[in-house]
Parts: C-alpha cells; sequence; structure tokens
C-alpha cells in the first residue's frame, strides 16, 4: 500500500508492549494491517514489526518521534520508523561475475526491488554496458595492491555524495576495511558462496567436489569487520549428485546465490529485519 508505514521496535521484554503499540496506532487514525513478534528468552529481548496504514493519521509521520518519544522511553525501546514516502536508495558494488549484479537490476526493474539505484561501483570496466543498459551511473574504481586505500576512499566519497540507504556486495571480490564497515554498519549486504562456516580460502567449489560433498549453500549476511562473520540473514542448499561436476556445481552456485542475495536485499528493502547481537529476525 501506498499509504503503508513500517515500525521496526526491539525493547526488554515486558507484558502489555503489543497492547500499548497497538492502542497508539488507533488512537491516532492508524489501520494495522501486519504485526509479527519475537521474544527472546535467552536475551528477555521482545522484537516487532508493525505494518500499518497511515492515510487517515492525525498527525504527519514526520512528526512521529514528538509523539511516539513517550512510549519509546517508558519501554526502552530502540526503534525506526520507515516512512511511504521516503524509497531508498541502494548502491551495488561489483566485481567480474556479473550474475548476481544482472539478477539485482533486473529484479529493480520488474518491481520487484522497490529501491532507487543512484550508482554501482567496481573495481572492473567489465560490467559497465550492463549498468547503461540499465540507465544507472557506473564508477570503476580499480584496487590495485599498493593503493587500496586510496581507492576505498574514493569510494566512500562517491557514496557520501549519492547517500545509499544499502550497500550490496553483489560478488565484490574485495576485503573493505574495518573504518568502512564502521561507515555504513548494518547497511552492507554481502553473498558469500557457501553455506557458512564452510569451505574456506580460494576456489571453494572445486574444494567441495574434491570432498565429494552432497549439498551445496550460498549465504547472504551483513558485514561486520571479522570476515564473514556478520549476522546471517538468508542462507539455502541444493542437493549434489555424484554425477556432479565442477561446472555443474558452479552453476548451480550461482543459482543459489542469485536467489539467497535477492532475497534478503528484498527483505531489508521492506524492513523485514531486526538485528540483535550477531542474530538476525526476519519477518516474513
Amino acid at each position: 500500500m501506498n499509504n503503508s508505514a513500517v515500525l521496526l521496535i526491539s525493547c526488554p521484554d515486558r507484558k502489555g508492549l503489543v497492547a500499548t503499540i497497538a492502542d497508539f496506532v488507533f488512537r491516532h487514525g492508524g489501520n494495522i494491517l501486519h504485526a509479527d513478534e519475537h521474544a527472546d528468552e535467552s536475551s528477555n529481548l521482545f522484537l516487532m514489526r508493525v505494518e500499518f496504514d497511515s492515510s487517515d493519521f492525525d498527525f504527519d509521520l514526520v512528526d512521529f518521534p514528538k509523539h511516539f518519544s513517550s512510549i519509546a522511553a517508558r519501554y526502552q525501546m530502540a526503534w525506526r520508523l520507515a516512512r511511504p514516502d521516503r524509497r531508498p536508495k541502494m548502491a551495488i558494488l561489483v566485481s567480474r561475475y556479473d550474475h548476481c549484479f544482472v539478477d539485482l537490476l533486473y529484479r529493480r526493474k520488474s518491481g520487484e526491488l522497490a529501491c532507487d539505484i543512484p550508482l554501482i561501483v567496481s573495481n572492473h570496466a567489465d560490467n559497465r554496458a550492463v549498468a547503461k543498459f540499465y540507465g544507472i551511473p557506473f564508477f570503476f574504481v580499480p584496487t590495485l595492491s599498493m593503493k587500496k586505500a586510496e581507492a576505498e576512499k574514493k569510494i566512500l566519497s562517491l557514496l557520501k555524495k549519492h547517500e545509499p540507504d544499502l550497500i550490496v556486495l553483489a560478488r565484490y571480490m574485495q576485503i573493505l576495511s574495518p573504518e568502512f564497515v564502521a561507515e555504513y554498519e548494518h547497511r552492507i549486504i554481502n553473498i558469500h558462496h557457501s553455506f557458512l562456516p564452510a569451505f574456506v580460502g580460494a576456489k571453494p567449489y572445486q574444494q567441495a567436489f574434491a570432498r565429494g560433498v552432497k549439498l551445496i549453500g550460498a549465504t547472504s549476511h551483513y558485514v561486520t569487520e571479522v570476515l564473514d562473520d556478520g549476522p546471517i540473514i538468508e542462507q539455502d542448499v541444493i542437493r549434489i549428485s555424484h554425477q556432479d561436476s565442477v561446472k555443474h556445481l558452479l552453476q548451480k552456485g550461482r543459482d543459489l546465490e542469485r536467489v539467497v542475495l535477492s532475497r534478503a536485499v528484498r527483505w531489508h528493502l521492506e524492513n523485514r529485519i531486526l538485528l540483535y547481537g550477531n542474530k538476525t529476525v526476519v519477518f516474513h
């Protein structure tokens, strides 16, 4: 719905939370469309996603903090409101492998991913033509081994100019510095070509083939300063036969990567993810 707003909440668990939030939406003229919650017993944490029609709200959503702050303070809430009048912006970083990159662009064009893509950054020029086809600005920033810090500084400058809400690493084969990650904490999504934790280092599919695995997988996660250790958003696997060659594993792996990454990106854009510790709750 065009007037659908999303409220995300996390706070210490206690009685009356759901009733209080529902009453707030009702009193101000809203209509709850979807409400999902999760109580984590181990941490005594309550997490909730409320999607509501705000077309008849008795105040502008810009003023939501003023009206909601007393409730948030009373229940020690960490909260965020996604307003329907603000379309998120997503930047894509990509290297040579284009399967995830092209898939994201197509899904955005078809309307599956509700976002704008103000820029694409790559350390190779290979995908410039694809970006041009979709009418998106493409920036080639080579990452030479002796000048990686300089390249990263240029990328950060581009990102700050375009102010993306989300950065997607669509098989961007470079390790980001802790400073870069800290600048966009919990706003960088990566796709990893295995069901983490799994075969590490170079040539994971060749390692999997040599071990005769029966399943291969893909994992999409938020990026943290610890490599491939961020909160996991989505994972999937596919069965492997002894008849599959390395080529078949690569083909099946690429299919998984596309689907797993697109799901994670869509859920982030739809404000379906809440983080706590090194975990995520994904409200479907």
